[in-house]
């Protein structure tokens, strides 16, 4: 991990913390209605994924908090525990399981998720903000929190109940955060922050002046508990039932919400880093650490949950974080807004949130990242695009599953085509052909060596270079050893030996051949590079 000072980026940490703090509270509480838990649970895990995973992260640019990917999971544990007290015991306990897989060091298993299902992640998260805060940029909020999808009925509802004034509000935010940060003057204030303002006191006007326009429902603006006093805010906070530590039910909670949250966290934490503009690795073990602590307090005073989350990370990359003193803000301004102010965020509408979360999205999504991932070859953009799909029609964690899959099948397939025949019309006789092995020459090679040795024309020569592998399969040597020395003899084939290490127990012989050869090699069949290899060798 890249260690960066707390302190090196002050004004633009808190400049995005006050951005992410913005979209975290209808996020927090959206995600506690979803979950069928008291609102204020959602603004705890909130306050501590701010504060306290963001004090002890792995990650510089990680925000955690509440997540969406684990609603479904939440809902029905409380209906099925039956108390939110007994709910409460099983994060704790699930915190306590993280805090275990992080000194076990079991983090390390988002390393081995490919980068095309890690893109895919991104891109369909991107996708999915735009679709779920598509309601709210129109000013049509009923159930906009339900993921129900885009069925006829719900665009026709939709279309028929948009909002003038949320959709004004919407566009004059766009075009803010798009383009105020290009005028010199006073690109120093934050546009999400210039947004939030300007829709208040456009909607403050609309009010003013009696207007059609104006904003007045509470499903369209931000709805925070206002407690009437002290004893009132500290009667939100609530602890678990801890006789229920041995309860059956309680612990299969736990280790559900800790496996998946786990994994989530080090997707989203996988996928930040991939977003760095600064280019550092995060510490997973660490997280896991942190994320334990995290949610072992969150559970201790009534709060939900607690992952790594993308959409709250992705838009502190936008809004300049750098280090994890942007975390620790916006935590800290929940929990100042939670207890004084409460009232003032009710002020703002949705819809200028939807707009700062419609610009995290299409960053995430861009038509770029397409075409990127297609200039790659179909061993990258398949995965990609089943990824992105899966995600959408399932969830993050199903999507992930099903892109791994995809992946992992593209590796076989592009292992067991034949990335080493060649038209024999291309070459001949006395040609020099160079063979350059992968880094890794597994079994699966075997049958694609064996047949393009068999093909090569007679009195031509051969380099077989072993300078960048890593690991070839025994089978695969015994294979070269057979050619060298019997079958290449008897085509009057010369071959040239090179990079073999000693533990291979190959002799090279590129000193003895190619130290005064004029011959340029005529192709070069390369495994693992088979777009170009396809061009270059016309294979069959």
């Amino acid at each position: 991990m890249n260690k960066t000072s707390p302190f090196s980026n002050v004004k633009g940490d808190l400049s995005a913390g006050l951005v992410v703090f913005l979209i975290a509270v209808p996020l927090c509480l959206g995600i506690a209605l979803a979950s069928g838990a008291p609102l204020f649970s959602g603004m705890i895990a909130g306050i501590v994924g701010g504060i306290v995973i963001g004090s002890l992260s792995g990650s510089n640019l990680s925000v955690s908090g509440p997540a969406a990917g684990l609603t479904s999971i939440v809902l029905a544990a409380i209906v099925s525990l039956g108390r939110f007290e007994l709910f409460l015991m099983a994060v704790v306990l699930a915190g306590a399981i993280q805090l275990a897989l992080g000194f076990a060091k079991a983090g390390t298993v988002a390393s081995y998720f490919p980068s095309n299902v890690i893109t895919g992640m991104l891109t369909a998260i991107g996708i999915t903000i735009i679709l779920t805060q598509i309601p709210h940029a129109l000013g049509y909020d009923k159930n906009a929190d339900v993921d129900e999808g885009y069925t006829v009925q719900a665009l026709t509802d939709m279309i028929g109940n948009v909002h003038p004034g949320a959709v004004i509000i919407t566009v004059i935010s766009i075009l803010i955060l798009l383009y105020w940060n290009k005028i010199p003057v006073v690109k120093a204030v934050p546009s999400a922050l210039v947004a939030v303002l300007t829709a208040v006191g456009l909607n403050a006007l609309f009010i003013a002046t009696d207007s059609s326009l104006a904003i007045i429902a509470k499903e369209h603006l931000v709805t925070l508990p206002v407690a009437s006093d002290f004893n009132s805010f500290i009667g939100q906070f609530k602890t678990p039932d801890f006789s229920s530590i041995t309860n059956s039910k309680v612990l299969i909670t736990a280790f559900t919400i800790a496996i998946v949250a786990s994994v989530e966290t080090l997707l989203n934490v996988e996928a930040t880093d991939k977003l760095d503009p600064l280019k550092r690795h995060s510490a997973p073990n660490r997280e896991l650490v942190a994320q334990g602590v995290g949610n072992m307090i969150s559970g201790m005073i009534g709060g939900l949950p607690i992952t790594s989350v993308i959409v709250r990370s992705s838009a502190n990359i936008n809004a300049g974080g750098r280090t994890r003193l942007s975390s620790i803000t916006h935590g800290a301004l929940l929990l100042v807004c939670a207890a004084l102010i409460p009232f003032l965020l009710n002020l703002i509408p949705l819809a200028t949130l939807a707009a700062v979360l419609l610009v995290t999205g299409y960053k995430l999504c861009k038509i770029s990242v397409f075409k990127q991932m297609f200039a790659k070859g179909k061993y990258q953009w398949v995965p990609f695009v089943v990824t992105v799909v899966a995600i959408i029609a399932t969830n993050l964690l199903v999507g992930v599953a099903i892109g791994l899959a995809a992946s992992v099948l593209s590796i076989l397939r592009g292992n067991l085509k034949s990335p080493y025949l060649f038209s024999k019309e291309k070459y001949r006789t006395g040609d020099f052909i160079r063979l350059e092995l992968a880094q890794e020459v597994s079994f699966l090679n075997k049958a694609d060596i064996m047949l393009t040795l068999d093909r090569l024309p007679a009195e031509s020569t051969v380099e077989i270079d072993a300078s960048k592998t890593a690991y070839i399969d025994q089978d695969v040597l015994d294979i070269i050893r057979e050619f060298s020395q019997i079958k290449a003899p008897q085509n009057k084939i010369k071959v040239v030996l090179k990079g073999f290490k000693e533990a291979y127990k190959i002799s090279n012989t590129d000193h003895l051949f190619l130290e005064n050869a004029k011959e340029k090699p005529v192709g070069v069949i390369t495994n693992g590079t088979h777009k170009e290899l396809l061009k270059e060798l016309q294979f069959n």
